[in-house]
């Protein structure tokens, strides 16, 4: 069943966007580099890119799947238009859409 888990926010201050979230709401966060860095909750988490080369211009909500090939080819019969292919991460695989009204999105299946 296709979730939403993870919301990713485009910063150009990691360590000052780290601090803000920590501060107000007692949030603590797993660095993935010096550009990145998430929550590790377990329930919807959020993950900061800070590298402008990768960032998105808006939030980006990623849609966790369990086969991702599969709404990879519903995503494109449905008229969405990939943006990133499928490529690999720590802890998954995932791509990235626009949907019919230009809003990127991201899927994602976690595991190899």
């Amino acid at each position: 069943m296709a979730r939403l888990n993870y919301l990713e926010l485009p910063v150009t201050d990691i360590a000052g966007a780290k601090a803000f979230y920590a501060a107000a709401f007692g949030w603590d966060f797993a660095d993935f580099g010096p550009s990145y860095a998430a929550t590790t909750t377990g329930d919807t988490d959020i993950g900061f890119q800070a590298d402008p080369a990768e960032a998105t211009a808006a939030a980006l909500p990623v849609i966790e799947v369990d086969d991702i090939e599969a709404v990879e080819a519903r995503v494109r019969a449905a008229g969405g238009v990939i943006t990133v292919p499928l490529f690999t991460f720590p802890g998954g695989r995932r791509f990235h859409f626009q949907d019919l009204a230009g809003h990127e999105l991201a899927v994602m299946q976690t595991g190899d």
